[in-house]
């Protein structure tokens, strides 16, 4: 079984989360935007082996405490997709873009396409991709527990910007339309901000991709 804890980091309130597997006890840490002492005190009070680092896309409130948790667990840095290595390149002028702290540099031991896979201790996660906020954003989807981890895709009741370099709102909504409907309505989600909703929620009432605005249901 495949548990997981939500811990909102840095002053965007990113939603960075905790993955483990409850058999195991091997965990993974999606999108350690930073606060890194909040990640820290949680893993070693539920006594997770932290195992690997998982990245949806390159924005700074998602990776910045990336390269000191990596080093800190010793863990390697898993995603997102390649399109997004020039994010991730220019971490000092996203940070000076939003104010933030320079983070140190890093480069991902793995990219991921679309169709990949990868396990947290027995449970297997497929990897999703869905460009539009950044041409390298990632979806991780665990099809036993029917969740999926979607960053900046999309959000309860909107869709993330597409107004940074690179994005593209046409593909934002086919993305969402054409890559994670057809995973079901009942698939909750976990977003980089705000609270959760589902599939099935969004394509009734999201004002932005719901059935009745794109014509798709």
């Amino acid at each position: 079984m495949l548990q997981h804890y939500v811990i909102p980091v840095t002053s965007f309130a990113q939603n960075c989360s905790i993955l483990w597997c409850n058999q195991t006890q091997e965990a993974a840490i999606v999108d350690p935007g930073g606060d890194i002492e909040k990640l820290v005190a949680f893993i070693n009070e539920q006594q997770l082996n932290i195992t690997k680092i998982l990245l949806t896309h390159g924005h700074l409130d998602h990776v910045g405490a990336t390269c000191d948790t990596a080093a800190a667990y010793g863990v390697p840095i898993i995603g997102p997709h390649q399109a997004d290595a020039f994010w991730i390149d220019n971490l000092a002028q996203q940070a000076q873009m939003f104010g933030f702290a320079t983070p140190n540099n890093f480069t991902p031991t793995q990219w991921l396409k679309d169709g990949d896979e990868v396990t947290v201790g027995n449970e297997t996660l497929q990897v999703v991709h869905c460009p539009g906020h950044t041409p390298g954003h990632v979806v991780f989807y665990h099809q036993a527990s029917h969740k999926a981890w979607v960053g900046d895709v999309i959000f309860s009741g909107s869709i993330g910007r597409t107004d940074f370099p690179q994005g593209n709102h046409q593909q934002l909504v086919d993305s969402i339309c054409e890559k994670l409907w057809p995973l079901g309505n009942d698939v909750e989600f976990i977003c980089g901000h705000g609270p959760n909703s589902t599939f099935g929620k969004e394509r009734a009432s999201n004002p932005l991709v719901g059935d009745r605005v794109t014509g798709r249901g």
